[in-house]
């Protein structure tokens, strides 16, 4: 790799340092994300659990911010708090207050999660197309040498056309490890994906069946126990009652 950039011209030491620099940011997302969806798939499943043993509302937002160290579940408790009186936030039954503030929430949490996936589905498409064109522009700058000296032999011929093809494998070896962490975490994130609309749609129905008002959540006050959401199903409602999940996602 050393003797075909130092041999070619500025168009092989360009496909050469974009190579360098998509492996270096894609090993960086790796890393980093693979820290972050470890710390985060943990963070969820144990969040959860402690909000569904708690015995208040505002004991519930305590303890969860004790074990959310990644902001993925608090946000969606906290959000329904946040719809100011007077508003056309505030507008409309509690069923659809919390359908918006919680959907509004998730999709920031959610946001969070996909945070470089792009950056690792970009190169892993791109980059074999990179190492290619390095290739192929070597192979050119290579006959156009031999031509010039005006012997045409195998061996003048396989050397440089070899030094050339090390950038297609240059470029399969920056996108493989992309292709494989995009994939890797996407089902990871899927799988949180889930289990936080799951949560937000308890949450929603929970609140609603139980009558408790949104702003009154973040401000921390005890709310008295929580009552089981079964008991609550017949003086529920009409429209949490007939709340659905559309292709499982809260609607």
């Amino acid at each position: 790799m050393f003797s075909l950039i130092t041999q070619g011209d500025a168009v092989t030491g360009l496909v050469a340092a974009l190579l360098l620099l998509m492996s270096v940011a894609s090993w960086v997302a790796i890393v980093w994300k693979a820290w972050l969806l470890r710390r985060a798939s943990s963070d969820v499943a144990r969040s959860t659990a402690v909000f569904w043993q708690s015995s208040a509302l505002a004991d519930a937002q305590q303890k969860v911010a004790a074990f959310d160290r990644e902001a993925l579940v608090l946000p969606l408790i906290a959000a329904v708090g946040l719809q100011a009186p007077g508003t056309l936030a505030s507008a409309g039954d509690r069923s659809q207050q919390l359908t918006r503030v919680l959907r509004d929430a998730l999709h920031a949490v959610l946001h969070r999660l996909q945070y470089g996936q792009v950056l690792l589905a970009t190169v892993g498409s791109t980059a074999p197309f990179v190492g290619l064109l390095g290739t192929v522009w070597g192979i050119y700058h290579a006959l156009v040498g031999i031509a010039a000296a005006g012997q045409i032999t195998i061996d003048k011929v396989s050397g440089p056309v070899g030094e050339a093809l090390i950038m297609t494998a240059a470029g399969l070896a920056v996108a493989i490890p992309a292709v494989l962490a995009y994939n890797i975490f996407g089902r990871n994130i899927s799988r949180m994906e889930a289990a936080l609309e799951g949560f937000a749609y308890d949450l929603r129905e929970l609140l609603v069946a139980t009558g408790e008002v949104g702003h009154q959540f973040s401000d921390g006050p005890a709310l008295g126990k929580l009552a089981p959401l079964s008991s609550e199903r017949g003086s529920a409602p009409p429209e949490a009652r007939e709340a659905t999940s559309v292709g499982g996602r809260l609607t």
